[in-house]
Formats: C-alpha cells, structure tokens, sequence
C-alpha cells in the first residue's frame, strides 16, 4: 500500500507519532496489515503514552473550540450538533460523571460499527452502560474506540470499499427483524419467526446467484454453487439461524451470510471456483425449544434419533407437530435421505463470530481455531443438614451444604487454572427452601468442564470429583451427581487449518491460533469430514448470546476476503 505520511496525520487525535512508526515498520501490502502496525505501535508505547493518547480526546458535546476537524465531522454525522436540552444536558452529566470516575474523557466511535453513524440513543445508552465499568477494562475500550476511529477515518482518506462487508452486516440486521419477542431477539426452532428467517435466507441464496436452493425436511437452507467441474466434491459449510433468548445478531448467522456473500461476489464477476461450495443455514443448534441439539447437523450425519420427533416443548408441542404444522415432511425417511456422503465433500468449515474476549482484547479481527473443546456437564446436589443458625456452633458440627459448594466452586477454578485450555465453571447455585437464619441442608450445583482435548478434559473432570468427594466426606455430607452431556473434543483438520492459516496471512494479518469454548455445528460434522473454523473478533469484550453482541463492517469485509482465499487454496 502506498501510504503517505502527511495524509494520515489526523488519523490518531494529535498523536501523529503512531503514525510515523507504523509507517516505519513497513512496507504494509494491505490496509489490513497497516492498522495491525498502529496497533502494535500503541501497545509498545506503555500506559503513560497510551493515557495521553485518550486524553488528547474531546469529550462528546465538549468545547468545539479544541474539536479537530475530523472530531467535529464525526460528531456532526452522528447528529450531536442538533441534541434537544435535555439530550445536551445527559450528556453533560455523563462527561463529569465519566471524568469523576476514570479521570480521563469517553471516547466512542461515533460513526458505530456500519460507519454510517450511531444514533444520539444510542450513544447515550453506550455512555451510562461504560459509566459502571471496571476501570481497567474502560481503558482498554478507550483504545479500541481510538483504532476504531483510525479505521474509519483511514478508509475514508483512501477511499476504502468495503461492499461485501457491508452486505453482510445489513443481512444480518435485516434478518434480526424476525423474533418472538419484541424486546429482544430469540428465534427457536420451527416458530413463525424462525421459518421467516428460513425463506429470507433462501431468497437472498437465489438473489446471491446460487444455482440451487432448497429448503430439506428438517429446515435447513441449503444453496449450492457449482464449481468449474460440478461432479467433483464440494466443500461444504454453514452455521446455524436460530438463537438463544435475547441473543445477538451473529452468532452462527454470520457464518451463512459470509459464504453468500462470496458467492454473490464470484457471480457479479462471472467467476467459478475450482470446487463448488454447498452452504447450509442449520435450522437448530441452541437446543432452546427442544433439548435435541444439534438436530439440524445430526441429520447431514446420519446421526438424527428418531425419538426426538416425540420431544415436547414447553406447550406441549411435539417435534413432529412443529415441523408438520411447518410444511415439513416429518418422517424419518426423509430426514435419513439428508445424510451426506463424505466422498462428495472435501471438507467443513465454518466462520463464526468468536463469543469471547480474546481477539478483541488483542486488536486481532481474525483467530484461527485449533480445537472445539470436549465437554463434561454435570447437575449434582451436596447434601448435609439443615440446623439453626444462631445455635448450630461453627466447626465441625455444622453440616453446611453451601460452604461444602462454595470450596467446590473454588477447586474447580483452581483446578482449571492448572490444565492447558482448560475451563471450568459452576453456573448454578441453589439452596431449595434457603432461609436467612437457617444452615443450608442442601445445596444444588452445576458443572461445566471443557479442555481442547479429550485426555485433558478427562483428567479435569477426574480431578474435579475427586475434590467433590474430599469435600464431601471432610465436612460430612453426601452428594449425588447426574451427568448431562459428554462431548468430544474436536481438533482442527491439519490441512484445513493451514489454509484458514494461509488465507489470513493473505490479508496481511498475523496468525493467531486460540481453541473454541463453544460448541458448534462443526463439532457435528467433525464425525464425518475434516473441519477447521476461522474466529471473528466480536465487539464489547467479545459478549455474545446477548443484545450487545456486535461486528464491524469492515471486519465482515476481512471475513469475505479470507473465506474467498480459502476456497480459491488448493
């Protein structure tokens, strides 16, 4: 890229020095590879620069006397010149409150993640949700706002495109329209919200120019492009369209809409790949209206239990009722026709929004994934004795069915913190009948146990009962423990994983390697072909099966380009 220094000195608010060294840490082939430089620039340069790098800042609404010439644009799209009184006056009382608190001004890109600018609501509801943050993890928003306004500003100056991008984040807001709920977003499988999902998702594959499209017999959205030679084996990938309750907009949706989008590109541009590319929106991955997870890859499996058509939700519907009363066939006859043959397939891969806070924190858009962690899951009870509070003595006479699952709590995290990617958590506490002045007799518990590999996450879950049981038996307690579900771990196809590898390279980004704690649709497909997938940094600290769940466009636009890459490797 041929940057020149005097064009890009507003691009850091009067901290033109990120700049210069960046530059002098070139040549940068890509964009990409430029505000990767700046960023590691500002790492370098230690929390004394990195702290007046923030106060260079104007506060929002501030004095226009001391607003650059690029502050006082953003600000004027973002509409801040026209706030009514009271809009001017909140915003006023979030400056000196902000101030009050961290010391330094807020800084928030304005133009948001689309670029096209965040409303004035918006904005506020940004400013009180930040007010209660932890210090440190506002400092570093702080600088990911700044690179952030970097990013637009140097887009703007060069004339970036960012087309496809911004196609894949309209969909995905587009798409959100659809929900149950009015006050969130939650599409389960099979509601009325779900199966408009399932026909805007087809008719934007027909609109993408995909040369088939069909909806199966468990709803998925399936559209394939061929290839030069539509007999050789395809690649196949996909995400799921429904989400949890009060999810976010991406998680599995981006990556369906990312491999549209690349066939919509490759179609404008009369091009075929090598090999087809068979892109499939799973109808149910989240497990929330019905507990058979992942019944939508089960059935491209083969692996789709027939006495999942008899579940119930929670009205009282039958699978089989849903998808009848869908238009489905269900039956098994046509469920069992979708399993694939593994011969017509070189592999499955699948882009999704990352659900964590590591790329984010790292300035990293893109992570490539090296495992989906095994899993162990548990729901258990310690059992001890209910007594009074006041006149059960401290020690050993008490038979504390609580404390006995908070030192659970603690050697899980303990016991987590000593394995390699190893993660461990209790998210459910319950002392039934609990009252202020009674000794819990009982206290109910989950367990949640992962690790990257399956010897690792075995070892975890071996250590962890054997601590249940010391615990148990030291403080004299009985327990009982249910196992719920036990997943396999699933590493990465070695050769999948170098061409995500090799495909962000392509766009001048280091390779970040980082396993997924989360469970998805390619962990299904891993029991049948190679799979690898590639992690997208997720805004807010990486939040996700939540409203503040965000992408940028420009991210969207490095997902096309790296899943383009891929599917042009050998």
């Amino acid at each position: 890229m041929d940057l020149k220094r005097e064009q890009l000195q507003g691009l850091y608010e009067h901290s033109p020095w990120i700049v210069e060294q960046a530059l002098a840490r070139g040549p940068h082939p890509t964009l990409a590879a430029f505000k990767r430089a700046c960023a590691e620039v500002l790492d370098a340069a230690g929390r004394e620069a990195q702290l007046a790098l923030i106060r260079a800042h104007p506060e929002l609404v501030g004095k226009a006397a001391v607003l650059t010439a690029e502050s006082r644009a953003e600000q004027a799209a973002a509409g801040l010149g026209a706030c009514s009184p009271e809009e001017y006056a909140r915003l006023q009382q979030l400056n000196r409150d902000y101030h009050a608190r961290f010391g330094w001004p807020f800084i928030l890109a304005v133009r948001g993640p689309r670029g096209t600018g965040l409303s004035r609501t918006q904005i506020i509801e940004t400013f009180a949700r930040r007010l209660d943050g932890h210090p440190d993890w506002e400092f570093a928003e702080c600088l990911r706002q700044i690179h952030r306004i970097a990013e637009l500003r140097l887009a703007e100056l060069v004339g970036e495109r960012i087309d496809d991008g911004e196609w894949v984040w309209d969909r995905a807001e587009d798409l959100a329209r659809h929900s149950e709920v009015d006050d969130g977003l939650t599409v389960t499988y099979l509601t009325p919200a779900h199966q408009a999902c399932a026909q805007d998702l087809a008719a934007w594959m027909r609109e993408a120019g995909f040369d088939r499209v069909e909806i199966d017999a468990v709803g998925n959205v399936v559209g394939i492009y061929d290839g030069q030679d539509a007999q050789a084996p395809r690649l196949l990938t996909g995400s799921h369209y429904d989400t949890v309750r009060h999810g976010g907009k991406y998680d599995g949706r981006l990556g369906v809409l990312v491999p549209m989008a690349v066939v919509r590109a490759l179609r404008a541009a009369g091009e075929r790949p090598k090999h087809g590319l068979e892109v499939v929106a799973f109808a149910e991955e989240e497990g929330q209206r019905y507990p058979a997870t992942f019944l939508a890859a089960s059935a491209l499996t083969g692996g789709f239990d027939p006495a999942w058509l008899d579940q119930t939700d929670t009205q009282g519907v039958t699978m089989r009722e849903a998808m009848q009363a869908a238009g489905l066939p269900a039956r098994m006859e046509a469920i069992a026709a979708l399993k694939r043959d593994p011969a017509r397939y070189r592999g499955f891969v699948e882009l999704h929004i990352e659900q964590g806070p590591v790329l984010d924190a790292l300035n990293l858009p893109l992570g490539v994934v090296t495992s989906i962690n095994g899993s162990h899951r548990y729901t258990g009870e310690l059992i001890g004795q209910a007594s009074h509070a006041g006149t059960t003595p401290m020690g050993a006479t008490r038979r504390d069915a609580a404390t006995a699952a908070a030192e659970l709590v603690l050697a899980v995290e303990r016991l987590a913190s000593a394995l390699p990617g190893a993660v461990g958590t209790v998210g459910q506490l319950q002392v039934p009948n609990g009252s202020i002045n009674v000794v819990p007799g009982r206290c109910r518990f989950s367990l949640d146990l992962r690790a990257p590999d399956d010897a690792t996450r075995d070892r975890l879950r071996d250590e962890v009962l054997h601590a249940l049981q010391a615990i148990a038996a030291r403080r004299g307690l009985r327990f009982t423990l249910e196992p719920t579900l036990a997943a396999h771990a699933a590493p990465s196809h070695p050769a999948w994983q170098a061409r995500w590898e090799a495909a962000v390279q392509s766009l001048g980004l280091p390779v970040f390697h980082l396993p997924s704690g989360a469970g998805h649709d390619a962990m299904k497909l891993h029991e049948r072909l190679p799979q690898a997938m590639l992690f997208v940094r997720g805004g807010n600290a990486g939040i996700s099966h939540n409203p503040l769940e965000s992408i940028t466009a420009h991210d969207a636009q490095l997902c096309v380009d790296a899943f383009r890459a891929l599917l042009n490797a050998p």
